[in-house]
């Protein structure tokens, strides 16, 4: 049978930390005099204590070694617990969420989503709004060590052709988990406080330039305001832009770079193609909106840069509604958020090393179909691709899309539209934000959507941003039996 304490004692510890930061939102209402502090005050209390006695249940069973079966256990239980304990400053606040919109939006903040049921933001008091912001940040760190430590160690999709560049974690998860988390901590606090001088010094209050930072080093897109980014329209898009890129780099490249090596980023294909794609794409876009919608070359150019950046790092942030733009444009923006960042960064969705992996296999099968007796196979910088890792990239590539077609049928039998369905589930699969059409598109939001398909949504969150086959495997027998 599996010890479970391992598992609990790192997610209480993490729970009762999560609790510990609610004192910062708490701290802001209280400035701001506008009566809602209790509701930090009550919540952090609960939630505290509740993650320190769990832990101090568990104390007696940890371990510096923990098993395959425990990892995967600890991977899917951390971003399940802390979404329910996330969610009550929500049902308890001046939203009066339901435990479902509440949970939706933990989720959504925790999973760095960025989709959202709440109407009537700039109306929310401070403290909730810096909480929604929060809960991204520490999701936007929690990925990263999830994509640096866990992953590659469980061989999910592909990870483990990283396991080398994301130090040596065989055997060893917590241990370097916590050495790895506190190397990239401060890279990530760094970024995070350059990006809120930056919009500062752009003409954005105080306030909402913190938010902002927080949200946009996260790749999460929360806003202050429901119009989002539209608020903040000029050269701010253009920093967020830069820092949307910087976040979606490997992170562990700028260990590297601190340590006096910079070849590793600059030669890295991962960054070569992602940047590769959001030139393309912005052109295209660019050219697009000035020849056919007559728009200012400038103003086309920074939209475009601006929302192709957005979506295709999963951040999710919307100036304008691009719908408007025409359906070419909108066939674009779905596809570019199924193809998602590089691994190691804050970004969520399929990544862009999966399809450079694919390309290569299908050059090598052509090839091989070309010259029979030639010897060819995939390759990733410059190195021969592994079976494992090959067949791991594939089974990764087919199980999204069935996990995608799946969540779209299953939507679509609430009563959604096709449009509404198919573009919320690849938002929620691939962490995304905004969705299509009138209802979830970038001009509109998740409120009006019925409760079965927000739950739906969650569980589509929850896998994506785990990389699916994370939470599936819980869910066989030989899993359990092993």
């Amino acid at each position: 049978m599996i010890d479970l304490r391992p598992v609990g004692y790192v997610i209480g510890l993490l729970v009762a930390a999560l609790g510990a930061t609610m004192v910062v939102p708490m701290a802001v209402d209280m400035v701001a005099h506008n009566g809602h502090w209790p509701v930090f005050l009550e919540t952090g209390v609960i939630v505290s204590l509740t993650g320190g006695l769990i832990a101090l249940a568990c104390a007696n069973g940890v371990v510096e070694r923990i098993s395959i079966q425990q990892t995967f256990l600890l991977t899917t239980g951390v971003w399940v617990m802390l979404p329910v304990f996330g969610a009550l400053p929500f049902v308890l606040g001046a939203t009066e969420a339901s435990l479902t919109d509440a949970m939706f939006e933990a989720m959504s903040g925790l999973t760095t989503t960025g989709s959202t049921v709440f109407v009537g933001l700039d109306a929310l008091p401070r403290g909730l709004l810096l909480w929604r912001s929060m809960l991204q940040w520490f999701g936007g760190i929690g990925v990263i060590v999830v994509a640096m430590v866990f992953l590659p160690e469980l061989r999910v999709g592909g990870m483990q052709i990283f396991r080398s560049e994301a130090f040596d974690t065989m055997g060893k998860i917590l241990p370097r988990a916590a050495e790895i988390a506190a190397q990239i901590s401060w890279i990530y606090v760094v970024l995070t406080f350059v990006c809120f001088l930056t919009y500062l010094g752009l003409g954005m209050p105080s306030f909402e330039a913190i938010n902002h930072a927080l949200t946009t080093l996260s790749t999460g897109g929360f806003s202050t305001t429901d119009r989002s980014f539209g608020a903040f329209q000029g050269a701010p898009e253009y920093a967020a832009s830069v820092f949307m890129i910087l976040a979606s780099l490997p992170f562990v490249r700028y260990i590297q770079l601190i340590a006096g090596s910079a070849q590793p980023l600059w030669h890295d294909p991962q960054v070569r193609g992602y940047l590769k794609v959001i030139v393309l794409v912005t052109a295209v876009l660019t050219v697009f909106q000035t020849i056919l919608l007559d728009r200012a070359n400038e103003e086309a150019f920074r939209e475009a840069l601006f929302n192709v950046t957005s979506i295709i790092s999963g951040t999710g942030y919307a100036s304008v509604d691009y719908q408007l733009w025409g359906s070419f444009a909108m066939v674009v923006f779905f596809l570019i958020g199924l193809v998602g960042g590089c691994a190691g960064s804050t970004c969520c969705s399929v990544k862009i090393f999966r399809y450079q992996i694919l390309f290569s296999a299908i050059s090598a099968q052509v090839l091989r179909i070309h010259s029979p007796h030639g010897v060819f196979g995939p390759r990733y910088d410059g190195r021969k691709v592994d079976d494992d890792v090959l067949n791991s990239v594939m089974a990764f590539l087919v199980l999204f899309v069935v996990s995608l077609g799946a969540l779209a049928v299953l939507l679509a039998m609430t009563g959604l539209d096709m449009v509404t369905a198919l573009s919320g589930a690849a938002t929620a699969i691939g962490n995304i934000g905004p969705g299509l059409g009138p209802i979830i598109g970038p001009a509109g939001n998740f409120a009006p959507i019925n409760d079965l398909a927000k739950w739906l949504l969650i569980l589509g969150m929850l896998v994506g941003r785990l990389e699916l086959m994370a939470v599936y495997v819980l869910f066989t027998a030989m899993f359990w039996r092993n």
